[in-house]
């Protein structure tokens, strides 16, 4: 009896020791996942950011177009993605050099918390200025979120409880038009408050997601891109699409936004419907029929011609970044396991641009809208900004 109790507990001690060892190597097959990124992150963004330095200018670049590196303004909605890549690159190298070019950068566009003819403003002085605020520490930066808030603000319309997206379009009848991409502008508005004690952002912030979360949602949790407001009494008068395949169908990157952008309200708010919310989306998108293995979703879950339509990397960029905080809401769920696969599938060479090429890009494969036949298949700012973005998350997890 004696000799058969020692074996059970030799055995127990083994599968023990086994399970301990297993659990080590994935640790360290992560570890070294998250380290070759940074390399390669570094390598690339060094020769992004030479030539931007020779050039003796402070260059903006979104994308690429027939080979050519496209430069915005710093009134283009992408504005902030590029300054807000640099700080995250200085996050994850803890290179002073990565500080000194993010601070250039994101400074260059400081007149942009004046802005008020479109939403943006929060992905622009948010990715940038509020980054730069949160991993340096930059108190002068206070003044400019802030002010930034008060200027997006302006936009918001009591009768419709929402902040319109863009100005009115006779050309589609939209008098109030409201965008999913909207709720990604909500945490400049929730800081706001944060940091000057003033409510009014809060609020604002909160009537909008309210109101998108009644309207812009369909019974099965996909979400329209635009929903036009009656100026005056505040009803729907259209649900439609901009950059997506039909009015009915599911615009992936906006499926994304709408991910995101109720995490980021239930991290503020503490409000559980909000993380609810992000549960049913996350429901509807990772179930879907038409969702890849990969987890690099077409344009559109309803585009037309799948499996031959193209992928938009920086939609699942988008959502590997808001997997990565759901996790800390809700363990062992799975959100991080889904995260992990997408980030799996956008740093192997079927999306990972080598080095030196895509324009310097990292992220390759992304639309910005079929529709309008613009930036079709190519890199995209924002996809680089939330790949670095989830990679710092999963960093933080993995430690």
């Amino acid at each position: 009896m004696m000799i058969l109790a020692m074996k059970n507990l030799l055995l127990y001690i083994s599968i023990i020791l086994c399970t301990l060892s297993s659990c080590n190597s994935e640790k360290q097959r992560q570890q070294r996942f998250i380290n070759e990124n940074i390399e390669y992150i570094a390598q690339q963004q060094q020769l992004q950011t030479d030539i931007i330095e020779r050039s003796g200018k402070v260059l903006n670049p979104r994308t690429l177009n027939n080979d050519t590196v496209v430069y915005i303004d710093m009134e283009d909605w992408c504005s902030g993605f590029f300054p807000g890549s640099m700080w995250l690159t200085y996050n994850l190298t803890n290179d002073e050099k990565w500080k000194t070019l993010a601070e250039k950068y994101t400074e260059a566009i400081e007149s942009v918390k004046k802005l008020t003819w479109h939403h943006d403003v929060g992905f622009m002085i948010g990715c940038s200025f509020l980054n730069g605020y949160r991993f340096d520490d930059k108190e002068k930066y206070k003044d400019v979120i802030v002010e930034a808030a008060r200027s997006l603000s302006t936009r918001f319309r009591n009768h419709a409880g929402a902040i319109q997206s863009w100005d009115a379009r006779p050309e589609r009848d939209w008098e109030c038009p409201v965008i999913i991409d909207n709720m990604m502008n909500l945490e400049l508005l929730f800081e706001a408050t944060r940091l000057s004690g003033d409510s009014t952002f809060h609020n604002i912030a909160i009537q909008h997601a309210e109101t998108t979360f009644k309207n812009h949602f369909r019974s099965d949790n996909s979400s329209y891109h635009v929903v036009d407001y009656d100026l005056e009494t505040g009803e729907v008068r259209h649900k439609n699409t901009a950059q997506g395949f039909a009015d009915e169908s599911a615009w992936a990157r906006g499926q994304a936004w709408g991910l995101y952008g109720y995490i980021v309200c239930y991290r503020y708010s503490g409000q559980q419907k909000y993380l609810d919310q992000a549960q049913r989306i996350c429901e509807f998108v990772f179930t879907h029929p038409n969702m890849p293995a990969d987890m690099v979703p077409y344009w559109d879950f309803n585009a037309p011609n799948i499996p031959n339509e193209p992928r938009d990397a920086s939609a699942a960029a988008i959502m590997a970044s808001a997997l990565y905080e759901m996790e800390g809401y809700l363990a062992d769920q799975g959100c991080k396991e889904t995260a992990d696969q997408i980030m799996e599938s956008l740093a192997s060479p079927q999306y990972r641009a080598e080095i030196g090429t895509n324009g310097n890009f990292i992220i390759k494969h992304c639309v910005g809208s079929i529709p309008h036949q613009v930036e079709i298949d190519v890199p995209l700012n924002y996809a680089d900004y939330y790949f670095l973005e989830a990679l710092m998350r999963k960093r933080d997890i993995e430690s």
